[in-house]
């Protein structure tokens, strides 16, 4: 499911290494056979946590297939599941994507930002929901399907 495009090599993928759990200083909050889960080095909020696709998979310009689809309900699952255990406020969260260039490490992974409301000033432009640099989990699920429906 490796999407194209990938300009890094996934042997040196930082966040492969921490799916794999081969980061001594990345403590995995959780992991399944498909992703894994760990706390942002960077907090935008008190809890901030990425989840990444054990697999290497580009960024999020990258996805094309319906199993992308698939992937990205079960990482909003994750998500959301990480922040409950952590009894972080689903209701006050930000779920999203770094849109390319803009993305530091090209694997993809979904941020999810608890208290959302609490953000400073500066990670809240970081992470403006559907702008040119960060975009929401629901904008890129509807980009998904939109260009799947027009490639059928």
């Amino acid at each position: 499911m490796a999407a194209q495009g990938n300009r890094e090599n996934p042997t040196d993928c930082i966040f492969c290494k921490i799916a794999a759990n081969e980061v001594e200083e990345s403590r995995l909050e959780y992991e399944d056979e498909k992703v894994a889960a760990f706390s942002d080095h960077k907090p935008a909020a008190k809890f901030h946590f990425l989840v990444v696709p054990k697999e290497h998979c580009g960024n999020p310009k990258s996805l094309h297939s319906e199993d992308h689809i698939h992937l990205l309900e079960s990482m909003l699952k994750v998500g959301k599941k990480v922040l409950v255990d952590n009894k972080a406020n689903c209701e006050d969260a930000l779920f999203g994507y770094h849109w390319p260039p803009f993305n530091s490490i090209q694997h993809l992974h979904l941020h999810a930002i608890s208290p959302r409301s609490q953000m400073g000033f500066f990670r809240r432009q970081a992470y403006k929901p559907n702008s040119l640099w960060f975009v929401t989990h629901e904008w890129l699920m509807g980009h998904l399907k939109n260009k799947n429906s027009s490639s059928s």
